[in-house]
């Protein structure tokens, strides 16, 4: 696992910009934040950010994707909060452990210390020893930085979030005036009769003022602009110059929010208040990339089904971003299938069986594995391309174990402990480790690739580094009996199977580990890219196929 910050040394010049939320969660103030540094690096900026998370978990890895969507995982083994993915495709930066504060983490550091006699005898606290930690870790991930972006997690008036804020206000009472700026982000709806009703702000704005904090900035997120007579009636209540209040409305796509921010002239106004202005890139001059990827006109069209178990989109956020990524650079607007793998006999089969394509993801349980394996052979056998991704990879294998290999009831023994061919199993140097977690591959290995192959083809490379969360592993017993049989394991490290595929196939591709995880706009994944490039050769080879 990743390791705890080391003490911190107090000598940085860095700059802050600490980011709220009031009156309700998921109003998305990490993307916000992360749209402000994607905009301060296109001027020139070194940008970092801290996502900080007031639950008591240490990690999201034992997390339900129903409460917070996917587990992102970092280069380092950091199992995270899905806003590190959104700060990690933003800024296009490998972010660390040391960028999530939890609750967890923070109690759990303290608490080892004082075990460990380092408060010589102090009354442990709060104050100063839970903030006291809460801003070193800022301070460090933000070292060697020009801007740190910090979200904080939840909304104001939480209880678990008052010793952040707390920290916060402690922190603005260390640094200078001039190198730490407050964003608050709040919901500005809409009554029934039109108006933009501008009173929650009030009250989310009253509420971190009474915690000791006036915000700088303030963000509205509502359907449309602000209009000019809210964003006076903003400023008027809640202190801050007219020019401080910005519009975030709703958007296409959410890598249009950075654009939208722009022209409200977010970034120039946060760069002016930092004092950046002098050292910035001019406006003219600034990188413009990022306006010619997400706006890019698509020329073609794929339908790819989506099989797994959670009816929820940010269960599977990667993987969405990953096409859309993989979207921008074939000019393909992609649109995906949603098929419930435990449902897909009674009520999804016809999306199966109407995709232009077939991806199905990681995860963990035994609910849906009937689907899963259904769909690798449905695309196996109908030459669909398949894109097999960690659970994905393994179920492929099951399914070609049963089907061609002949070995009735094989399966992973994750799932059925019993049977008679557990062709995914626990590698033996596993058995022996006891924690939670700790059987997992965590974070970046990389895999060797044999030339000549698909994978090659896919990667252009002898090995690749990718991002791993996985326990089971393909049982190495059988891998000569697969691979007599027409599978070919294209990837590996060491004794691992990282990489399969099927030569006759026109793409028949899966994964051990997620590549979705290091996925950008302007930098798609290759395995996303090569898979739809194959639907979009396919349809232009083969006029009578019925496309989206």
């Amino acid at each position: 696992m990743p390791t705890e910050l080391t003490d911190y040394d107090p000598t940085l010049g860095n700059k802050f910009v600490f980011v709220t939320g009031g009156v309700m969660s998921g109003l998305g103030k990490g993307i916000t934040a992360a749209s402000t540094g994607r905009l301060l690096e296109n001027a020139g900026f070194d940008v970092t950010a801290v996502k900080i998370d007031p639950y008591l978990n240490v990690d999201a890895g034992t997390m339900n994707p129903y409460q917070h969507g996917e587990v992102y995982v970092l280069k380092d083994g950091g199992e995270v909060d899905l806003d590190l993915g959104n700060y990690e495709r933003f800024l296009d930066i490998d972010m660390t452990f040391d960028h999530n504060v939890t609750t967890g983490k923070t109690y759990r550091h303290v608490i080892e210390k004082e075990r460990a006699g380092d408060y010589l005898g102090d009354t442990v606290q709060i104050i100063p020893h839970i903030t006291d930690d809460i801003k070193r870790r800022i301070r460090e991930a933000a070292e060697g930085h020009d801007v740190c972006l910090i979200e904080v997690g939840g909304t104001v008036g939480d209880i678990e979030g008052m010793p952040y804020l707390e920290a916060l206000r402690q922190f603005a009472h260390e640094e200078d005036d001039g190198d730490i700026l407050f964003t608050h982000v709040t919901l500005v709806p809409y009554s029934k009769n039109g108006e933009q009703k501008t009173k929650p702000t009030q009250h989310s704005v009253k509420e971190l003022r009474s915690i000791g904090l006036q915000p700088d900035v303030l963000v509205g997120r509502c359907d449309d602009r602000l209009d000019p007579e809210t964003k006076e009636k903003i400023a008027l209540f809640c202190d801050v110059p007219v020019d401080a209040v910005f519009s975030n409305p709703d958007v296409e796509d959410i890598y249009h929010v950075p654009l939208m921010i722009q022209d409200e002239g977010l970034d120039e106004y946060i760069m002016s208040e930092l004092g950046l202005e002098s050292e910035a890139v001019p406006e003219p001059e600034r990188h413009n990339e990022w306006r010619d990827i997400v706006t890019r006109e698509a020329t073609d069209e794929a339908e790819i089904a989506l099989v797994g178990k959670y009816a929820l989109e940010d269960a599977y956020l990667s993987i969405h971003e990953s096409l859309k990524h993989a979207g921008f650079e074939t000019e393909t607007d992609i649109d995906v299938l949603w098929v419930d793998a435990d449902e897909m006999d009674d009520a999804h089969a016809d999306r199966l069986a109407g995709a232009d394509g077939i991806i199905v993801p990681g995860g963990f349980g035994a609910r849906g594995m009937g689907g899963k394996i259904e769909a690798a052979r449905y695309a196996r056998e109908n030459d669909v391309p398949f894109l097999g991704l960690c659970l994905g990879f393994q179920m492929a294998v099951v399914e070609f174990a049963r089907n061609v290999c002949g070995f009735e009831d094989a399966h992973s023994a994750e799932m059925v402990e019993s049977t008679p061919h557990p062709v995914i199993d626990i590698l033996p140097e596993q058995y022996e480790i006891e924690d939670m977690g700790g059987t997992m591959r965590l974070g970046a290995h990389e895999t060797e690739i044999e030339p000549g192959t698909l994978a090659y083809d896919v990667y252009d490379d002898t090995a690749c580094t990718e991002r791993h969360r996985h326990r089971y592993e393909v049982n190495p017993e059988y891998i000569e009996d697969l691979e007599a049989a027409g599978l070919a394991f294209s990837g590996r490290a060491g004794n691992r199977m990282e990489i399969l595929e099927l030569p006759e196939h026109p793409f028949f591709f899966g994964t051990q580990f997620h590549p979705e995880f290091r996925s950008r706009p302007g930098r798609a994944s290759p395995p996303f890219v090569r898979l739809v490039e194959t639907i979009v050769e396919t349809d232009e080879t083969d006029p009578e196929e019925v496309t989206a």
